[in-house]
């Protein structure tokens, strides 16, 4: 059986001084420490088989795979499926006593968090990634590929091979880490999670 190994990184620290929810929103770049974040988290795949490298298409993310593709040699494949997750709340401030969620007319997205009722349902998240995660596994079959994604997104896919329920309260998904799926054909047999840029 031919073992193909997926690593999902996420995105650096991204420069966001007004601290708002960006989601999809255009023109959220790394921050200083975040290209240092893509630094290291790039030299993780030094001396890996890498084969292919792909990028959701929003900047923060293409910014992280640029020094992977310096390392590996790879172009970036630009995957719409692995995009961040859809959210009501996009551009609002969502943390703290100055949150804007609240404003009583927001409440009602927030009704269903299992759903979840301000965004795009966790199981269409799911299906969207495990598509892009099957492109990288095809694309890289018997070598290595690099997927470089968002938190929930990530996040929808650790629960799903772990066989846990996809809606949750805490999430282990640093900045700039690494999920890696380990394949034999096209099924998953293991995982493992690394902070390389942890120090940074």
């Amino acid at each position: 059986m031919t073992r193909t190994i997926v690593h999902l990184v996420r995105h650096g620290e991204v420069f966001n001084p007004m601290k708002l929810l960006y989601g999809r929103m255009p023109g959220f770049h790394l921050s200083a420490r975040g290209r240092s974040m893509a630094a290291v988290t790039a030299q993780f795949f030094a001396d890996r088989d890498v084969t292919y490298l792909a990028s959701s298409p929003l900047q923060r993310a293409q910014e992280t795979a640029a020094p992977i593709a310096e390392v590996t040699g790879c172009e970036v494949d630009t995957l719409d499926d692995v995009i961040e997750s859809l959210n009501t709340f996009e551009g609002l401030r969502t943390k703290g006593w100055r949150s804007q969620l609240w404003y009583p007319p927001r409440w009602r997205h927030m009704v269903n968090p299992l759903e979840p009722s301000w965004g795009e349902p966790y199981e269409e998240i799911l299906e969207r990634m495990l598509r892009g995660v099957e492109h990288a596994r095809a694309e890289a079959e018997g070598h290595e590929a690099v997927v470089v994604s968002h938190q929930l997104p990530i996040v929808t896919v650790q629960r799903h091979v772990q066989g846990k329920r996809l809606p949750h309260l805490s999430r282990e998904c640093d900045l700039a880490s690494v999920t890696s799926l380990v394949f034999e054909g096209a099924d998953v047999v293991d995982w493992s999670y690394n902070r390389p840029a942890k120090d940074v």
